[in-house]
């Protein structure tokens, strides 16, 4: 029996049948799928940016992760958000900001305090 270990290989996809034969399905399914899923994808994609946008802001609002537990939200929850979030952007939501856009922490605690008192 041949030990074929040591023959040297073309490449380690061997000599690319496979992998061709693969990405020309792959790119057939692709161009004729995609006009018919697009709609859903961006429609995902949306909602996940909405998502994570608000979730963002509420990060900001409620004063971080202990205060989103005050909140209700459970520590699983957030700590999945806080991953996603930084999967997305490449930072903590503590530390990414949206350009044009400010939170003003001070006004929102003063409007919940007004709000109370009526």
């Amino acid at each position: 029996m041949s030990d074929f270990r040591s023959d040297a290989m073309d490449s380690r996809e061997g000599r690319g049948r496979a992998r061709a034969a693969w990405d020309s399905y792959q790119q057939t399914v692709g161009e004729a799928l995609l006009p018919l899923l697009r709609p859903a994808i961006e429609r995902f994609a949306a909602s996940q940016g909405v998502d994570l946008l608000g979730f963002w802001l509420a990060w900001h609002l409620q004063g971080g992760f202990e205060g989103l537990e005050r909140l209700g939200m459970h520590r699983a929850t957030i700590y999945r958000k806080v991953a996603k979030f930084r999967k997305l952007t490449g930072q903590h939501p503590d530390e990414f900001r949206f350009a044009g856009v400010s939170v003003d922490t001070a006004a929102y605690l003063e409007s919940l305090i007004d709000s109370d008192g009526e």
